[in-house]
């Protein structure tokens, strides 16, 4: 990857909707090589995925909780059951396996306290294989990227 694709990155993440000739004039190549370097990052997998980002409350969700979760134990396939229902639940919107306190910590998304504490109850409650989980609720979101630094 050289600078040229670095600088394409950047646009595309700041504005995915930049036409191909914007983005040649932004790189100083032309509209073909901006072409041919977009496929090559996404065949890549750099590029993975091109989205709508929206604005939760404007959708609907009001709470926004950021999670540690603790497993009872560390048998291999509790962890990866685990790991499956965290990913495809919808209200799960960032989830890591982390070192530290907690096995994992998570972003999930809500309607309202209410829909949490039904998340919580589906989710966790209903585990046998969670210990014990705490919750942070966001008070006002101070910044929110999928940007990451090039």
């Amino acid at each position: 990857m050289d600078a040229i694709d670095k600088n394409l990155l950047r646009a595309v993440q700041q504005n995915v909707k930049l036409s191909i000739q914007e983005l040649s004039e932004k790189s100083g190549v032309s509209t073909a090589s901006v072409q041919r370097r977009l496929k090559a990052l996404r065949d890549a997998e750099v590029i993975q995925q091109e989205v709508a980002v929206l604005d939760p409350k404007k959708v609907g969700l009001g709470v926004t909780a950021i999670v540690a979760v603790e497993l009872e134990r560390d048998r291999l396939d509790h962890i990866d059951a685990f790991k499956r229902k965290a990913r495809h639940d919808q209200q799960v919107t960032h989830f890591y396996c982390i070192a530290g306190d907690a096995d994992f910590l998570m972003i999930v998304m809500a309607k309202d306290i209410e829909d949490y504490e039904a998340f919580t109850h589906r989710f966790f409650f209903a585990d046998k294989n969670v210990r014990k989980f705490r919750t942070s609720i966001v008070v006002s979101t101070e910044k929110a990227t999928l940007e990451i630094p090039i």
